[in-house]
């Protein structure tokens, strides 16, 4: 591989050399050249490229940190639209401090004191569920933040929890979730279905 090659660049090429093929996050990471925010590269493909990497949450029979590309045609996508002005405009609002966690840039992370603090510009609500760039929809967050680590800790919300909300939900989101689950879920879904009508 050109070394000079950007790590995203690797990654995309990895992936559409190897349609079908389960990875294990160490494979990635080794061929991002071992940065350690390789996973973000591959988010990126995901919601900036449009490649439909799937994981664990898509998919039952992948174990968390396996990962699978299995259609090379990549879907529209989000395009990346902040400008330099909003992100300084936005860090600046934020005191240059981590929304979630408090760890301020350039100090020692407070998780990885090994670290320095690296902010970004994360959405509060997502693009994909209609979040805007409006500055009033962004917030400065931390590397370990904005990839999801500090969020580990909180509760799932149960069963009873979600029931209330699927049934809140309008008919079309409703069967948007049944489509995510069958495919998600094929065996117990068929194995299901099959038991229904024995």
């Amino acid at each position: 591989m050109d070394p000079k090659q950007g790590a995203r660049s690797k990654l995309r090429k990895h992936f559409l050399a190897n349609i079908g093929t389960v990875m294990d996050s160490s494979e990635l990471r080794e061929i991002a050249g071992g940065i350690t925010e390789w996973a973000r590269r591959v988010r990126e493909l995901r919601t900036e490229e449009g490649y439909k990497i799937q994981t664990h949450n898509d998919r039952s029979d992948l174990k968390p940190g396996q990962y699978i590309l299995d259609d090379p045609t990549p879907q529209p996508a989000f395009e990346r639209a902040i400008s330099k002005e909003t992100r300084a405009f936005v860090l600046d609002r934020n005191g240059f401090t981590c929304q979630m966690c408090g760890a301020v840039a350039g100090e020692p992370h407070p998780y990885d004191p090994s670290r320095k603090t690296r902010l970004h510009i994360g959405h509060i609500v997502d693009k994909s569920q209609g979040g805007s760039d409006d500055p009033s929809n962004l917030r400065a967050l931390c590397s370990v933040c904005n990839e999801g680590a500090s969020n580990l800790t909180l509760d799932r919300p149960s069963a009873q929890k979600l029931l209330i909300q699927v049934r809140r939900a309008k008919g079309s989101d409703q069967l948007k979730l049944l489509r995510w689950l069958i495919e998600k879920f094929p065996k117990q879904a068929k194995e299901f279905l099959d038991g229904e009508n024995a």
